[in-house]
C-alpha cells in the first residue's frame, strides 16, 4: 500500500501554519503515488522468449516451416541449424602477467558478473511498499518552497490560521489541520495507509516536545496526557499508524491503553524509539518552524554517544505495546538499527532526515555525487560504540 506521514507544522507569531511535504517536486495529485490504488501499479517485465524452429538472419525472426519430429530428424542427419559461433576469449590489456589460476573453488565475483546475476542474488530488496511519504501542510492556499530542502514543498490547505499555546491544545483539535487533512485522504484515497506524528512541538510556542516548566524543565507526565489526546483525535479522523516522537517515559504505554479505551484496537504504534539528538533535524524544523524557542532537546532525545541505551528504550517500547520500532536519524545510525534488528523481534523502521536529505541535494549540485544514480552516494559503513 502507498503509505504518507503528516507532520504539522508551527506557527508562531502569526504566521500561517504550515506542513512538510517532502519530495523531489511539488506533489500534485495525478502525479503521486498518493493517487494511485496499490492494485492499479503494474511493473511490466521485460521477457525474453525463445523458440525453436527460428532462425534471424540480420532482420525479423523466419520459421523454418517444419514439425518438431522433422526439425529432430534433421539433427540427427547431420543437418544441424547455424547458430552463432562461440565468442573468442577477451584479450587482456599488453604487458599483462601471464600466472597460473589461483587454486581456489569458491569466487564470490561470479555471482556478481552481470547486472542479471547481481539481481537475481540480491539479498536485500527496497521498494515503494517500504517506504513512509512525510508532506508538509500549512493552512494557505498555495504550495509553498521550502528553502532548506530544495524540491521540497509545503502544500497549501484552504482555511485560515490555527491557533498556538504552551500546551499544545490544538495538537487535539478535532477540526485541526491533521485531522482534517486525514479525513481528505482518507476519502479521496480510502486504502491509503496514513501514518501521523505525534509530538507537542509543531503546536507549542515554545518549540519543544514537550510542555515546558517556568523553569525550563520539560514536564514528562502532562505531556503524555496532551499525547494521548492527540493520538486519539488522530486515530478518530482515520490515521492507520500513530507515531509518537517526542520521547518522553512512558508514553507509548498511555498511548496504547487511550486508543483501546475509545475502541482503536486496530491502530498501530510507530515508536521513534532511538531518536537521538542531531543537527541533522535543522531543516525540517526550518520547514516546521518549529525551532526551540530557547535551549535544546538534550533532556528528551538521546546522547548520540550512547549505543547500549537504545536497548534501554527498546525494551520499553516493547513492553508497552508498540509495534514498529524506529530509529533516528538513519544513516548515521546503521550500528542501532542492526542492534534492535538482533534485540527485537518486531519490525525496524528508520527515518532519513532533512539534514541527510540536503546534503544529498547539495552533493548533487556540487557536482561531488550523482543524486540521481543507485551508485552515486558512497557506502558509508557505521563505526561500533562501546
Amino acid at each position: 500500500m502507498a503509505s504518507v506521514m503528516l507532520n504539522s507544522v508551527n506557527c508562531s507569531g502569526g504566521r500561517a501554519v504550515k506542513f512538510d511535504y517532502v519530495g523531489l517536486k511539488p506533489l500534485k495529485v495525478h502525479q503521486n503515488i498518493l493517487s494511485v490504488r496499490p492494485h492499479s501499479v503494474k511493473i511490466s517485465p521485460r521477457m525474453l522468449t525463445v523458440r525453436a524452429g527460428e532462425t534471424r538472419e540480420n532482420g525479423p525472426i523466419k520459421k523454418m516451416g517444419k514439425s518438431d519430429a522433422e526439425c529432430e530428424a534433421a539433427v540427427v542427419a547431420g543437418n544441424i541449424p547455424e547458430a552463432p559461433p562461440v565468442p573468442p576469449k577477451p584479450a587482456a590489456p599488453a604487458g599483462t602477467p601471464v600466472v597460473s589460476s589461483l587454486p581456489i573453488s569458491r569466487r564470490p565475483r561470479r555471482n556478481r558478473r552481470t547486472p542479471a546475476l547481481r539481481a537475481a542474488f540480491q539479498e536485500t530488496t527496497l521498494s515503494p511498499a517500504n517506504l513512509v511519504y512525510p508532506l508538509f501542510i500549512h493552512e494557505g492556499e498555495e504550495d509553498t518552497p521550502i528553502g532548506a530542502m530544495p524540491g521540497c514543498y509545503r502544500l497549501g490547505w484552504r482555511h485560515g490560521l490555527v491557533e498556538e499555546s504552551s500546551t499544545g491544545d490544538e495538537a487535539y483539535n478535532e477540526n485541526g489541520l491533521v485531522p482534517r487533512t486525514i479525513r481528505l485522504l482518507k476519502d479521496k484515497y480510502p486504502d491509503l495507509v496514513i501514518y501521523t506524528d505525534v509530538a507537542l512541538d509543531p503546536y507549542s510556542s515554545d518549540g519543544h516536545d514537550g510542555i515546558v516548566r517556568e523553569d525550563g524543565v520539560i514536564m514528562n507526565d502532562e505531556t503524555v496526557h496532551q499525547l494521548c489526546k492527540q493520538a486519539v483525535a488522530q486515530a478518530r479522523a482515520g490515521a492507520d499508524v500513530v507515531s509518537p516522537s517526542d520521547m518522553m517515559d512512558g508514553r507509548v504505554g498511555a498511548i496504547r491503553a487511550a486508543l483501546d479505551a475509545e475502541g482503536y484496537h486496530h491502530v498501530s504504534i510507530m515508536s521513534y524509539t532511538a531518536k537521538y539528538a542531531s543537527s541533522f533535524y535543522g531543516p525540517f524544523r526550518e520547514a516546521l518552524d518549529s525551532n526551540p524557542r530557547f535551549g535544546d532537546k538534550k533532556t528528551y532525545q538521546m546522547n548520540p554517544a550512547n549505543y547500549r541505551e537504545a536497548l534501554v528504550e527498546t525494551r520499553e517500547d516493547e513492553s508497552e505495546g508498540a509495534d514498529i520500532l524506529l530509529v533516528k536519524p538513519g544513516l548515521p545510525y546503521l550500528d542501532i538499527i542492526r542492534l534492535l534488528r538482533d534485540n527485537s523481534p518486531l519490525p525496524i523502521a528508520a527515518y532519513q532526515v532533512s539534514g541527510e536529505y540536503s546534503m544529498i541535494k547539495a552533493g548533487g549540485v556540487l557536482k561531488m555525487i550523482d543524486e540521481e544514480s543507485h551508485d552515486g552516494v558512497v557506502d558509508v559503513s557505521s563505526t561500533s560504540r562501546c
